[in-house]
């Protein structure tokens, strides 16, 4: 189940922008990610809140699990992207009961990123 963002409030994924202005119009099929780190922050917010629904959207047909289901009990706390190259994006994900770490690669499929699969640590 997804949460209502407030479109003001900065967004969750850490560049310092607002909600709207940020990853708010990839979450409401508005924009697409122009790059595979745009397209991970945007995938960090649908993790904080709750949407389901924009992980499966960006994720490879090939690779994606049938069903997604988060955890509505984790609060993601924070996002610190560590490298962002070519299609891979290295990041640290916090949440209140610890962090992940995970090497990103992402394609594009009909001129759009997706997420294909990760590397956790």
């Amino acid at each position: 189940m997804s949460t209502v963002y407030p479109l003001q409030k900065t967004c969750p994924c850490g560049t310092g922008a607002t909600y709207d202005a940020c990853c708010g119009p990839l979450l409401a099929h508005t924009a697409q990610a122009g790059s595979p780190e745009q397209l991970m922050r945007s995938r960090y917010t649908a993790h904080v809140t709750g949407d389901a629904d924009h992980l499966y959207r960006t994720w490879h047909p090939r690779t994606r699990p049938d069903d997604i289901a988060l955890d509505p009990t984790t609060r993601w706390t924070g996002l610190e992207i560590l490298r962002a190259e070519g299609d891979t994006v290295e990041f640290v994900a916090t949440s209140e009961s610890g962090r992940m770490h995970e090497v990103s690669r992402f394609e594009q499929r009909a001129g759009r990123w997706v997420y294909v699969d990760g590397d956790v640590s």
